[in-house]
């Protein structure tokens, strides 16, 4: 078994703890052994990180966009070789492992061509001789915690814009992809990066939590469950100087109107429900379709839930690979039947495949498939209510306007996206203005970010956008800047600038 170590300091470090293992979900195949990070190791991270910031923060702009052509070059030459280290750690189809790996060198390619844009605001002054700017300025060491379901793209959502600014980093990827870390770690060793601007210590919670903790640390960058996110931001909240910017979970849906196409809407439904086999922020679990067409669509995308592909994940006519790991599926198990206690009507159920269902040699993986049902919107059932991360998808009929439609879509704890089809646009304007989210869509599925756009949502999905330009916010501190260039001194709104005296 191979064996892998964290990298501090410009350093491979093995661990003085705990060591554990990297599983792949389609086969149950240890795929290798990594250190569990201990607080020391974090300490000593931490430590470096902050130790070369002066240096790193000093070097300008072009200069550290130098690193990160070297890591977007890497990434492209090694596109189909990381694509298949995602699929075989998280489980998603290769096509998705592949596209994993594009969206994160188009991050870097974002964040290194900003080294030659303009940075900062001039604004006008009311004084003609006063020149008033904005600057910006790095904040220092940077937390970044990382999800298992984008192990390559949402690092570097983090991290690129992250060391561009000038901070230096401290990375814990998920415990459950370690071997996509150890890959994206190597590329930064390949760089030359200097030591102590990028770390990476392995591990579970406690070290997030290790991370998340020190005072050295001046932003936590975190995507993942809802429940832990809001844990880091109640904390980080309570430190003055310190920020927090979490994307988190959703309970998403697609407003289907009696003006949809319906093959638009059965394409989305199926994308936005079903790809990444549910396990998305941004997967659809509801779909609130009008009474008008309820009866079509129905018939239609149950009829595709029903063939979708579920097989092995390396192959590229699979649709969707298997669930992470065994507490997923008990997850999604768990509020099948919660869904089945409130009334739902089961349309159609995969959660146990039959045998010739599992492609061979992979019995060990963690199969599901779809499971559909229908049920009537009662603002209490909590199966319309809280995230399942799995292929678990409700129908929900609606009657009247698109506002009925947009109250029901609203009606949840979480806020982060949403889609309307319609050829109506005066609904998909509604929609627009109206539906509680961070990311909304028109006549697509519920997923497909680009990175130049920020990526995060509202109530309980997040309090930030740890990604694209929405990283500048969150990890450098705003100087408003004014400079006379009179030699007498003149005041905004009016104020005397004269000094008097008793004399």
């Amino acid at each position: 078994m191979a064996e892998y170590d964290h990298y501090i300091n410009g350093e491979w470090v093995s661990g003085d703890g705990d060591a554990f293992e990297s599983y792949n979900p389609a086969t149950g195949e240890s795929l290798g052994s990594f250190p569990r990070g201990t607080d020391g190791e974090v300490d000593r991270a931490l430590a470096a990180a902050d130790d070369a910031f002066e240096e790193w923060r000093e070097l300008s702009y072009i200069d550290r966009a130098e690193y990160l052509w070297e890591i977007y070059h890497e990434l492209r030459e090694r596109t189909d070789e990381l694509a298949e280290i995602v699929t075989k750690e998280c489980g998603k189809e290769i096509a998705e492992g592949r596209a994993d790996v594009v969206e994160a060198y188009h991050m870097v390619e974002w964040a290194a061509s900003d080294a030659r844009r303009p940075h900062g605001d001039v604004v006008p002054s009311e004084i003609p001789a006063k020149d008033a700017y904005m600057r910006r300025k790095p904040r220092g060491v940077v937390g970044c915690i990382t999800p298992w379901n984008f192990p390559v793209a949402i690092p570097f959502w983090h991290m690129a814009v992250t060391l561009m600014e000038g901070n230096t980093v401290v990375w814990k990827p998920a415990e459950q992809t370690p071997w996509c870390g150890q890959i994206i770690a190597e590329m930064f060793a390949d760089t030359g990066i200097p030591s102590g601007v990028f770390n990476m210590v392995q591990g579970y919670g406690d070290a997030g939590a290790r991370i998340v903790d020190d005072e050295r640390v001046g932003t936590v960058l975190f995507t993942g469950s809802a429940e832990v996110g809001h844990s880091i931001a109640d904390q980080v909240g309570g430190e003055p100087g310190k920020l927090a910017a979490c994307e988190m979970g959703g309970k998403n849906a697609i407003v289907i109107t009696e003006s949809a196409d319906l093959d638009i809407a059965v394409h989305s439904a199926v994308m936005s429900s079903f790809k990444t086999t549910g396990q998305r922020c941004v997967s659809s679990e509801r779909l609130v379709v009008h009474t008008d067409v309820y009866e079509e669509f129905k018939e239609r995308f149950v009829d595709v839930a029903s063939r979708i592909s579920v097989g092995d994940p390396l192959d590229e006519d699979t649709f969707m690979g298997p669930l992470a790991d065994a507490s997923q599926v008990e997850k999604f198990n768990r509020y099948n039947d919660l869904a089945r206690q409130e009334g739902g009507n089961v349309l159609v159920d995969r959660s146990e495949l039959d045998d010739d269902e599992i492609p061979e040699g992979h019995e060990g993986g963690h199969w599901v498939g779809p499971f559909v049902y229908e049920i009537e919107y009662d603002p209490g059932h909590r199966c319309l209510k809280e995230e399942v991360f799995a292929p678990h998808v409700a129908l929900v009929e609606y009657e009247g306007d698109v506002d009925r439609a947009i109250e029901i879509h609203n009606d949840t704890p979480y806020g982060l996206a949403g889609a309307i089809v319609s050829e109506d646009y005066r609904q998909i304007n509604r929609f627009r203005d109206r539906a509680e989210v961070g990311l909304a869509y028109g006549n697509l599925p519920c997923i497909g970010a680009e990175v130049q756009l920020p990526f995060g949502g509202v109530k309980k999905s997040g309090n930030g956008y740890p990604s694209a330009r929405e990283v500048i916010e969150a990890v450098t501190e705003r100087t408003a800047w004014t400079l006379n260039n009179d030699k007498d001194i003149q005041m905004a709104q009016g104020l005397s600038a004269d000094i008097k005296t008793d004399e």
